[in-house]
Parts: C-alpha cells; sequence; structure tokens
C-alpha cells in the first residue's frame, strides 16, 4: 500500500499538468484572439508614447 501512497502525487500533478496545458492551448486563438491582440497593441501603444514623452528632444541644450 506503500507504493500506492508514493504514487499517488506524482500522478495526481501529471494529470493537473496536463489540465493546465489543455487549457493553455484551446484559449489560444479562436474569436477571442483579434480582442486580446487589440488589448496588447494599445497598451504597446501607450508605453511608447509615454516613453516618448518622457525622453528629453535629441539635440536639445542641457540645462
Amino acid at each position: 500500500m506503500d507504493y500506492v501512497s508514493a504514487l499517488l502525487p506524482p500522478v495526481v500533478m501529471a494529470v493537473f499538468f496536463g489540465a493546465v496545458i489543455r487549457t493553455i492551448v484551446k484559449t489560444q486563438g479562436g474569436d477571442k484572439k483579434a480582442k486580446e491582440d487589440a488589448a496588447v497593441d494599445a497598451a504597446l501603444a501607450r508605453a511608447e508614447a509615454a516613453r516618448q514623452t518622457a525622453s528629453p528632444v535629441p539635440g536639445a541644450p542641457k540645462a
């Protein structure tokens, strides 16, 4: 009976890991992909705009 208690945790973890991988694969693409891509593009555009406004103008004299 000790072998059952020794093998149970790895088997449970393997099943859980398989379920996580399956969920990740199933949620990639599909009808939500365009919405997710648009959200990432908007976040990148905001970050780029913030970076450009925060950085000094090239060639400007230093104070």
